[in-house]
């Protein structure tokens, strides 16, 4: 099974290839990218390898003393790096709102934004907007995070002449949800509760929005790219493993113009056919903006 699953895609690399490695030989000086949930888990690797490549790396944090521990250990082995940490509680709509305004009052550019963070498989429970809290973690805040930083993206991209780049961590359990897919009508039923079921519904969520997005970008045309990704292969926990497939996506030449893919192992997959569902994408926009313009 480990020969078979190491094999490499058209990319060149596999589910087995490292975030060194699949970014080995690119220079990001210049760039700027908010990584979200970046001082726990794939979070760390993922903004210890841009800063690696030179990226100034803008840490969107729930827990800033977290997070200046990952910034101290990123600086020890690389004094250069330029890092910057933001409190961020992707639950709170306000925290969202607050932040992106914090962000774009800085005057900072913006040339890549990982929607990375998120909660998995936790009781059910409202967040403090009365949304379903995987929902609202996992898909929601990183929907309004997005629609908030995406001008500041715009200018970026036009200023630079750089393509932006939004990428949005889903996961292949996205196949393994409610089987509506999304439950629009009853996110918030405690009754027909699923943790597992709820995270899977919540990542599927994140691969539609990705899809809608590049979908108007392009509309727009705007160079800015919106892909969605599984992060590490179920047969592999190492954290440099997973950390992999979202800093290719996020840098790598390869996926320069590339739009609306879903990618697992570094390399273009299929997703389920709910996450290919126009009316669905569609529906789940509208939706999300129903409930971000609630009170915002």
């Amino acid at each position: 099974m480990g020969i078979l699953f190491s094999k490499k895609g058209p990319s060149g690399f596999s589910a087995f290839s490292t975030a060194e490695e699949v970014t080995h030989g690119i220079d990001g000086t210049g760039l700027t990218a908010v990584v979200t949930g970046a001082s726990s888990g794939i979070g760390v690797v993922t903004a210890h390898v841009l800063a690696l490549r030179g990226v100034h790396v803008v840490m969107a944090v729930r827990n800033i003393d977290a997070g200046n521990n990952v910034k101290e250990a990123i600086l020890k082995d690389i004094p250069t790096a330029k890092i910057d940490i933001m409190e961020l509680d992707l639950s709170s709509l306000a925290s969202v709102t607050k932040f992106a305004a914090d962000y774009n009052s800085k005057g900072l550019p913006l040339n890549i934004l990982i929607n990375n963070a998120g909660v998995m498989a936790t009781p059910f429970k409202l967040s403090q907007d009365n949304i379903e809290l995987q929902f609202a973690t996992n898909h929601l805040g990183h929907f309004l995070l997005t629609n908030l930083l995406l001008e500041t993206m715009k200018h970026t991209s036009r200023e630079s002449r750089i393509e932006g780049r939004v990428v949005n961590v889903a996961s292949l359990g996205h196949k393994f949800g409610y089987p509506e897919g999304i439950v629009f009508d009853e996110i918030n039923d405690e009754s027909r509760y699923n943790k597992y079921r709820a995270y899977n519904q919540s990542k599927l969520a994140n691969i539609l929005h990705a899809n809608e997005l590049a979908r108007r970008l392009k509309e727009e045309g705007v160079e800015i790219t919106a892909n969605s990704l599984h992060p590490g292969d179920i047969y592999t926990n190492l954290l440099r493993n997973g950390a992999a497939t979202t800093c290719f996506v996020s840098l790598h030449p390869q996926v320069k113009g590339v739009s609306g893919e879903y990618f697992s192992g570094c390399n273009i997959t299929k997703p389920s056919s709910q996450a290919k569902d126009g009316d669905v994408t569609k529906k789940l926009w509208e939706f999300s903006l129903s409930l971000t313009d609630r009170k915002y």
